[in-house]
């Protein structure tokens, strides 16, 4: 894409999330580079994760005991500061996408032990369903079976607007011990809910892989292969907590 624009030259990339233009040196973002980092990403977290799945426990009453807390509600709160310093301040991801992946994986390993101590086995199959999703949008993808067009995009964008502020009445009317009807239960409304949110989620994907394509052709800035990584880290860890969530309401009928 060229433009008469003269910030708009090859020395620069036009952040696709704020608009505005951030200048580079040499070295641009790779596809190579992208899908490297993301592996890395993937690593990090499973090495936290295994972490802290080893060291918390459960009672025979089923109550997690002392240090469950810490994995979980330190990694979550931790992952969401880091996510928003990355969103931010994109140029710092070098650091802050690592950084997030360690921290988030404290999380993913408390609550995926928990919910493997309720039901034996389901955290194999909600890993198997998540990277089976990633694999299938990717070759739909590359395919052009799935393009990501301006409405896909202002579709999926809208749709999971409406599930965060779903979340968010959810988490604020908790505080108040009230409580969502049917959607977060293992009724057919509940789980038809479940069913929508892990779609919308997956086609996140396509926004990502869209993202990182579009980088590539424009030559964004090297740091941009670890925000690219991060956004898929992000998306593939909210479809695999839904891949928990709809798999335990299976389990509850």
């Amino acid at each position: 894409m060229r433009s008469g624009n003269p910030a708009l030259k090859e020395s620069t990339f036009l952040d696709l999330a704020s608009g505005s233009v951030v200048s580079r040196d040499g070295a641009t973002m790779t596809l190579n580079g992208t899908v490297n980092k993301t592996a890395f990403l993937l690593l990090l977290t499973v090495l936290t994760a295994a972490f802290a799945w080893s060291q918390v426990e459960f009672g025979t009453d089923g109550r997690p005991q002392p240090g469950f807390g810490m994995y979980m509600w330190g990694g979550a709160i931790g992952g969401f500061v880091l996510a928003m310093v990355t969103i931010f301040k994109k140029e710092w991801s070098p650091v802050t996408a690592p950084l997030y992946a360690l921290v988030e994986g404290f999380f993913l390993g408390a609550i995926s032990a928990m919910y493997n101590f309720m039901y034996d086995g389901i955290v194999l199959q909600a890993v198997m369903l998540t990277f089976g999703t990633l694999f299938a949008l990717l070759f739909a993808y590359r395919s052009g079976l799935i393009k990501a067009t301006e409405n896909f995009k202002l579709g999926v964008v809208a749709a999971t607007g409406g599930i965060a502020l779903v979340y968010l009445a959810t988490i604020v009317l908790g505080f108040f011990g009230v409580s969502i009807p049917l959607i977060h239960e293992s009724g057919i409304v509940g789980i038809g809910f479940s069913l929508f949110v892990i779609v919308i989620a997956a086609l996140n994907l396509v926004l990502d892989f869209d993202f990182i394509e579009t980088g590539v052709e424009q030559g964004a800035p090297k740091y941009m292969e670890w925000y690219g990584a991060f956004g898929l880290m992000v998306t593939l860890v909210w479809l695999y907590i839904e891949f928990l969530r709809l798999l335990s309401k299976l389990q509850q009928r």
